[in-house]
């Protein structure tokens, strides 16, 4: 893989970075905001993030300016901006890296994000278990609010844009757009029926913009280098820029690592993560967070980008590459999954809540070797009527794992199944004699 200059990680990996305001300003930390608030016109600062090519870090990729416009243009009244900074996504914690590390580069991409659009309110709605993220975030605004960057009149500019940091209760739904709005308005966090969408009617009944933390953390390069720059990384012109790839599992350096979009899952797991933990063959791997449906070693040279990973049958979704080495238990890694979906099913829909857990009993009873072939038609079936059916995208999330080790390894599943019928019929004449 060619050299590349990392933008997002930048910062962190210089010797002594503690992620003050001190240290980003040295960096060259807030000269963005400097030049865009009260400079630049709002609408030239959304139509330079068109241009940039810049889409969603958090899942589903949409492209980010766009989604911006989608705000009323004759609105007058309170308009909102919130940071998505759930990040429940098993495999996934590039956006914890970047609040715990470097939380004013968050921070500015959410002020030029809350001028472009005309909000002078953002949230940060961030995980609940990220206690030390919520604290560094709360020192990073305070920090910000006395250097005027933040609250009344920023930088002398006459605008005002202020940040709260809200955190969560724990739940993986509250990572979806409309149920962290219901959260963070303080009711359950259940996903809304839309339309309406949260451009018209968002937080509290207002215009909303809903972004990611990687998403925002880009604005301020984007500024400061033009969206030129941005647009000509990686595989433009629908798949710009870098990308914080989390890879864990059987590999031999677990982390995160910030590549130009674009790049092979072969050059991801054995060139930045050094290869197979173990040095045994790879078996599967995920290539955007436990959402997304498995892959194999025949996938090994897809592009890592929206539209490559798309056509071979998975997503690219929050970034997480979970890799599995030979000897793995598929059965066994599709349970695991499921039964994390089937504790973070929010319950509002019928196919999700009943149908996740007939999932989980039928997978363990095919584990267990109590299972029947006709089980996998059932397997089918479930997933079938559980995806597309509910109000929210976590059905489909949930029978990607199932349906994709069906697909690719279904020959464990009926070994398991013949083992349990080979047993059966071992213990019927044993049965028939005692009687």
């Amino acid at each position: 893989m060619p050299k590349h200059e990392p933008v997002l990680l930048k910062n962190m990996l210089q010797p002594g970075y503690t992620g003050s305001l001190a240290d980003y300003e040295r960096a060259g930390g807030y000269q963005a905001l400097k030049k865009v608030v009260g400079k630049v016109a709002p609408a030239d600062v959304t139509a330079m993030v068109i241009k940039s090519g810049l889409r969603g870090r958090g899942g589903a990729g949409f492209p980010t300016g766009v989604k911006w416009n989608f705000l009323p243009k004759d609105y007058k009244g309170t308009k909102y901006l919130c940071c998505n900074a759930d990040e429940s996504e098993p495999g996934t914690f590039k956006d914890r890296q970047l609040m715990e590390r470097d939380p004013h580069q968050v921070l500015e991409g959410i002020a030029i994000a809350c001028y472009a659009i005309g909000a002078e309110t953002a949230y940060i709605y961030i995980r609940g278990e990220f206690v030390l993220g919520s604290k560094i975030l709360d020192q990073a605004v305070t920090e910000a609010r006395a250097a005027g960057y933040l609250g009344k009149n920023v930088l002398g500019t006459g605008v005002n844009v202020d940040i709260w940091v809200h955190r969560g209760a724990g739940a993986y739904i509250c990572g979806e757009e409309t149920a962290l709005l219901e959260s963070l308005e303080g009711k359950r966090g259940l996903p809304r029926v839309k339309p309406p969408f949260p451009a018209t009617s968002g937080l509290y009944g207002k215009p909303t913009v809903i972004n990611n933390v990687e998403t925002l953390a880009n604005l301020p390069h984007i500024v400061n280098r033009g969206p030129e720059w941005f647009a000509s990384i990686g595989s433009p012109p629908k798949s710009a820029g870098t990308r914080i790839f989390c890879v864990s599992g059987h590999v031999k350096r677990p982390g995160n690592y910030e590549v130009p979009m674009g790049i092979t899952c072969r050059e991801l797991i054995f060139e930045q993560a050094g290869g197979m933990r173990g040095d045994k063959p790879l078996k599967a791997f995920i290539p955007g967070g436990a959402s997304a449906p498995f892959l194999t070693p025949d996938h090994l040279d897809v592009k890592l980008d929206f539209e490559s990973v798309a056509q071979a049958g998975s997503m690219l979704g929050s970034g997480g590459v979970t890799v599995m080495e030979e000897g793995t238990d598929m059965v066994w890694a599709a349970l695991r999954l499921m039964e994390f979906f089937h504790h973070e099913s929010c319950g509002k829909c019928s196919p999700c809540r009943e149908g996740s857990s007939w999932l989980v009993q039928t997978l363990r009873r095919i584990l267990a070797k109590r299972g029947r072939m006709e089980d996998l038609e059932t397997l089918v079936q479930l997933c079938n009527n559980i995806a597309g059916r509910t109000v929210c995208a976590f059905g489909d999330a949930e029978v990607a794992p199932i349906l994709s080790t069906l697909k690719y390894w279904r020959p464990e599943y009926e070994a398991l199944i013949r083992e349990a019928e080979a047993h059966r019929a071992h213990e019927l004449p044993m049965a028939a004699a005692r009687h």
